[in-house]
C-alpha cells in the first residue's frame, strides 16, 4: 500500500509591509504609531503647502520680474552701431560653434544725448571694420542688453515657483527624517531598559 502524497496548501497571503506600523499587533511600539502618525500628518501638510509656496512664490517673482522689465523697457534703447575693425574670425569657418561664438570688438556709436561714444561690445565672428550691429544702451549711454522679453519672465517664474516646491518638500523629508531619528533612540533606550530588566533571567549564575 503507498503512502498518499498531501495535497500542497496555497500560501498565505502576505500583507503589504509598508503599512505595518498601522496595524494592531504585539510587536508594534507606541513609537511606531507616533511615526505612523507624523508620516501621515507631513503628507497632508506636504500636500498643501507646496502648491501654496509655489503660487506664493510663482506670483511674488513674476510681479517683481515684471516691474524690473518695465524700467528696463523706459531706460534701454536700441541703437545702430559701428565697427571699428575687424573682429577675429573663428577657428573652424562654417562649423555649428561659430554660429554661437561671439567676440569682443569696439564700436562707434550715437548715445541718447546725440554724442558720438565708443564702446565694446560682442559681435559675430568675421564681421569687418565699419559693419553695423544693432546695440542696446542706456540713459547714460553704456552698452546693455536688451529688456527681458516675456519668455525670459516666465522662465524665471516657473524656475522660481518650482525651486519652492522643492524646498518644500525637502524640509518636510527633513522633518521625517529627525523625527524617525529621535523615534529611533528613543526605541533603543526602551531596547536597552527592556534587555537590562530581562537579562539576569537569561544568564546562569557564575
Amino acid at each position: 500500500m503507498t503512502d498518499e502524497i498531501p495535497q500542497a496548501e496555497p500560501r498565505p497571503a502576505l500583507r503589504p509591509a509598508r503599512l505595518w506600523r498601522w496595524r494592531r499587533s504585539p510587536l508594534r511600539r507606541p513609537t511606531d504609531l507616533v511615526q505612523a502618525w507624523i508620516g501621515l500628518a507631513l503628507t497632508l501638510a506636504l500636500l498643501a503647502a507646496t502648491p501654496l509656496a509655489m503660487v506664493l512664490v510663482g506670483t511674488t517673482v513674476h510681479r517683481s520680474l515684471q516691474q524690473t522689465a518695465d524700467e528696463q523697457a523706459q531706460s534701454r534703447h536700441r541703437t545702430t552701431a559701428v565697427l571699428l575693425h575687424d573682429a577675429p574670425r573663428h577657428p573652424e569657418p562654417g562649423s555649428q560653434e561659430e554660429q554661437h561664438s561671439r567676440y569682443p570688438v569696439k564700436v562707434r556709436f550715437t548715445g541718447p544725448a546725440g554724442h558720438p561714444q565708443t564702446a565694446t561690445t560682442e559681435v559675430r565672428p568675421g564681421l569687418p571694420a565699419q559693419s553695423t550691429v544693432q546695440v542696446w544702451t542706456t540713459d547714460t549711454g553704456r552698452i546693455t542688453g536688451p529688456p527681458w522679453t516675456v519668455e525670459q519672465i516666465r522662465s524665471r517664474t516657473f524656475g522660481s515657483a518650482g525651486a519652492a516646491g522643492t524646498g518644500v518638500l525637502i524640509a518636510g523629508a527633513l522633518t521625517y527624517a529627525a523625527a524617525a531619528r529621535a523615534l529611533d533612540r528613543r526605541r533603543l533606550a526602551d531596547w536597552d531598559k527592556a534587555w537590562a530588566q530581562t537579562a539576569p533571567r537569561w544568564t546562569p549564575p557564575t
